[in-house]
């Protein structure tokens, strides 16, 4: 295991990267399904429903094989598209199919009355949602965003299908060259435990940091 060690340590950045990366596209496309899907939007609305469902219907290996081996049958344009970018483009689709039901249910946890309350002080939407909703959902948001990062880094366990060099990739690397299967991958495992454990960490560091508004003193 501690032979095995320093070759999976070198693609442990590659693997942070394709989860962040991943993360940050999840975001985007999550925040703004929420807000269609919240504000119930004509059209898009239904259009989002849609998209929610296909992303969480498809396993993350067919939808990372669609992307990369699928569509470039179709669109000749996609041919130039990298293994690296399929698999950020493909975990961070699949990712915000779930953080948008996550968005979605931590903005409606916040009270609709702090909503009526600041239109009757003159305050903008923009002034409301900036200043006090979305800092709220934000914090109500915070476990189930750090659950789907998490998924993020161990699903992209999977890019090695693509011929992307990942942690577990280099552990397939090392265990066919020294046939030590059982010590390798689960010296990979806690590797990726090791990972989730100080991301656990810091989400509770984040947590705490925001719930101090919420605290009452007594």
């Amino acid at each position: 295991m501690l032979e095995a060690l320093p070759d999976l340590l070198g693609y442990v950045p590659t693997t942070l990267l394709l989860a962040a990366l991943a993360m940050v596209l999840s975001v985007a496309v999550g925040v703004v399904l929420a807000l269609v899907r919240f504000t119930k939007v004509p059209v898009l609305n239904e259009v989002a429903i849609f998209y929610i469902s296909f992303f969480r219907g498809i396993p993350g290996l067919v939808m990372l094989f669609l992307i990369y081996y699928g569509l470039p049958q179709i669109i000749p344009g996609m041919r130039a598209v990298d293994a690296l970018t399929a698999a950020v483009v493909g975990l961070g689709l699949k990712g915000a199919s779930y953080l948008a039901e996550i968005f979605r249910a931590a903005l409606i946890s916040v009270d609709r009355d702090q909503r009526e309350a600041g239109l009757s002080l003159g305050l903008s939407h923009e002034q409301i949602y900036r200043r006090y909703i979305l800092p709220q959902a934000a914090y109500n948001a915070l476990p189930g965003t750090a659950n789907v990062f998490i998924g993020l880094v161990k699903e992209t366990s999977i890019v090695f299908t693509l011929g992307i060099t990942d942690m577990f990739a280099s552990a397939q690397m090392v265990s066919a060259a020294n046939l030590r299967y059982l010590e390798t991958y689960l010296m990979v495992g806690l590797l990726y435990w090791a990972i989730i454990v100080i991301f656990e960490q810091l989400v509770r560091v984040l947590e705490a940091r925001m719930s101090r508004p919420y605290v009452r003193l007594t």
